[in-house]
């Protein structure tokens, strides 16, 4: 077993590792803990570990070091064991994984493999990005884009509460047009989920599926200060799904265009549109646990 860990995460972070860590040497499990250089290089570590033949490799770390780590691994036999250790942890949350660090790492010992199905971003420059719960344009992608490191580090997930109330005051809510197989909408924000969650257990898309090739698409139709603020007031009370101006359809493939506004992949800043989105060419294993109430493919 290979753990990668990304040592800039901060103290708290490698505390909780280190919880983990403790409970697999009582368990007598071997592993290898290898720690991120740089950005890219848990994809590149995850990738070379597959390729020696390791059979779970190990993200330690947030939603973004989990799509590392993931791209790595997509389509191989290696299967993606998670540690939680992030702000929101919503592939975790999503699939059934235990975020506290000792419940985790039994999982890891004990947990079976199951396939998902990410979504794959191609950007305009040809520059392709796996992404396992959600992509994001729009006003989202500019509070992730404009966050504030150092405060995330110290707060958490205030950091995004506070970026929020700073974007409602200077985003502009440029028009996205977003092309569909069967026909195009526009719309003033978009987030293409795999998942039924997002920013940590809130609901978002209740039909989408992470066993099932597609996407759960919400196109936001609402537009400007009052109501991005009217979005975000019903997403932790879990009603933004029936929010006027918030529509939801299926999709496997779509084109999201809009000049110079951001994207983000799973909490990560990932580009600037346009994007095309798709189904990833193979499916993902990842440990679950055994008895999840999570319908996945073996």
């Amino acid at each position: 077993m290979l753990i990668i860990f990304n040592p800039t995460a901060g103290q708290r972070r490698r505390q909780r590792l280190e919880r983990a860590l403790a409970v697999l040497r009582r368990l007598g499990r071997d592993f290898t803990l290898v720690e991120t250089g740089h950005p890219g290089h848990a994809e590149q570590l995850a990738r070379e570990a597959a390729r020696e033949g390791r059979q779970v490799v190990v993200a330690a770390g947030g939603d973004g070091t989990i799509a590392e780590v993931a791209a790595g691994l997509a389509g191989g036999r290696a299967a993606l064991g998670v540690l939680p250790l992030g702000t929101a942890n919503v592939f975790a949350w999503e699939l059934g994984i235990p975020v506290r660090p000792e419940a985790s790492a039994r999982l890891l010992a004990e947990g079976a493999a199951r396939c998902v199905h990410p979504g794959q971003a191609r950007f305009a420059d040809g520059a392709a990005r796996l992404f396992v719960q959600m992509l994001g344009a729009g006003f989202d992608a500019a509070v992730v884009a404009n966050l504030d490191l150092g405060l995330k580090q110290r707060i958490g997930r205030g950091a995004y509460v506070w970026q929020t109330v700073r974007e409602l005051g200077r985003y502009r809510f440029p028009p996205l047009r977003v092309v569909f197989e069967e026909g195009e909408v526009q719309v003033s924000s978009v987030i293409v989920s795999k998942g039924r969650l997002y920013a940590g257990r809130h609901l978002l898309a209740p039909a989408a599926e992470m066993a099932r090739p597609g996407f759960q698409v919400a196109l936001f139709r609402g537009s400007g200060p009052v109501a991005a603020a009217a979005y975000g007031a019903a997403l932790p009370l879990n009603l933004l799904p029936r929010m006027p101006g918030l529509v939801l359809r299926h999709a496997t493939w779509l084109r999201i265009e809009g000049e110079g506004v951001a994207v983000q992949a799973d909490g990560d800043p990932a580009g600037r549109l346009p994007v095309e989105v798709q189904v990833a060419p193979a499916p993902l294993r990842v440990l679950l646990p055994r008895l999840a109430g999570v319908a996945l493919a073996a």
